[in-house]
């Protein structure tokens, strides 16, 4: 690990993020901690970005940030590493960061809890399949024989990436005594009884499980993982939760199984994202669509500004990173 401890002063550092998250991101106290570890050049955008990064040795970046091709970092001879202050860094980081031996760390473990919490809450309404039941309600009571809770329910987790594990756990502190299928091809079997599930195909998930929530990154592989095919072998009744990539699920096929009436969808993210005007997923009753908001917002996001200036405190201090990213792990993380 190359660490700013060979450094005789404090390192050079500058921030390149959209000018209307920035602060909400590092509000005034997480600045000033930074700016007491490193020299803090102003933030900088668009025509200034160049100039800032000549001298820079540490970008902490965020939503906004270019992504660092070869001609970017061409002018930034000195740039040693890269603190995001945000989840995935696949937007800003290519091989020529990686040639350049510059090291990356994402605040992707600041933004899993938020997510994870979401999706256990819709996990939960799911389980009480809410979203037919209120669109019933106009209706009169529904039969008490007919209503659904969570107590000993299947629930398949697709995926055992940061957040997929995080569901897993916040599932087994549940006293409503949720039985866990994940289906990950990088899992041994001991390694899901670890985490408190049962590994499982793909297929075989799908149809033992009321509930199936998507956790797995955006692969080749993944893409149209839950097709026609797959979404037909979830149980009569069941949800399909989705806040990890939308292009996991075949927007076709889903809206057909919802449009049935046959399954549930919660979907915090879509293929395409956002939907067209007019599309059916948006104004079915039994689907619920929201804009990408599962992860950070609002005054949460103060939690990737402080992940992200721990992580400079920790490559000051010549300590190993806790978000670092990797060019052989870049390519199975979301």
């Amino acid at each position: 690990m190359t660490a700013g401890a060979e450094h005789p002063e404090r390192p050079r550092a500058v921030c390149v993020m959209d000018p209307g998250t920035a602060g909400l991101v590092l509000p005034p106290d997480q600045r000033a901690r930074l700016s007491a570890l490193v020299r803090l050049a102003p933030d900088a955008a668009g025509a200034g970005l160049r100039a800032a990064l000549a001298d820079a040795e540490i970008l902490v970046s965020g939503w906004g940030c270019p992504r660092l091709t070869a001609d970017v970092l061409a002018g930034a001879p000195r740039l040693r590493a890269v603190m995001h202050a945000a989840g995935t860094v696949k937007p800003i980081v290519g091989d020529a960061l990686w040639e350049r031996g510059i090291v990356v760390s994402s605040a992707a473990d600041a933004n899993a809890g938020p997510v994870a919490s979401c999706t256990v809450a819709l996990i939960t309404l799911a389980a009480r399949r809410t979203l037919t039941t209120a669109a019933g309600y106009a209706g009169g009571w529904p039969d008490f024989a007919d209503r659904r809770g969570a107590d000993g329910l299947t629930v398949g987790v697709i995926g055992a990436s940061r957040i997929g594990r995080r569901v897993i756990a916040e599932l087994a502190r549940s006293d409503a005594g949720f039985r866990v299928l994940l289906s990950d091809p990088y899992v041994t079997d001991d390694d899901a009884r670890g985490l408190g599930a049962e590994r499982v195909s793909l297929a075989d998930l799908c149809a033992r499980s009321a509930v199936v929530s998507v956790h797995a990154p955006l692969l080749p592989e993944t893409t149209g993982l839950l097709d026609a095919t797959t979404l037909a072998l979830i149980p009569d009744g069941g949800a399909l939760i989705n806040t990890a990539r939308g292009a996991i699920v075949d927007t076709d096929a889903l809206t057909a199984e919802c449009a049935s009436g046959r399954l549930e969808a919660y979907l915090d993210v879509t293929d395409p994202e956002p939907l067209p005007p007019g599309h059916p997923l948006l104004s079915l009753p039994n689907v619920l669509v929201t804009p990408h908001i599962a992860g950070a917002q609002g005054s949460e996001v103060r939690r990737l500004g402080q992940y992200a200036v721990s992580e400079v405190a920790r490559w000051v201090a010549g300590e190993p990173l806790l978000g670092e990213v990797t060019r052989e792990a870049l390519a199975r993380l979301a």
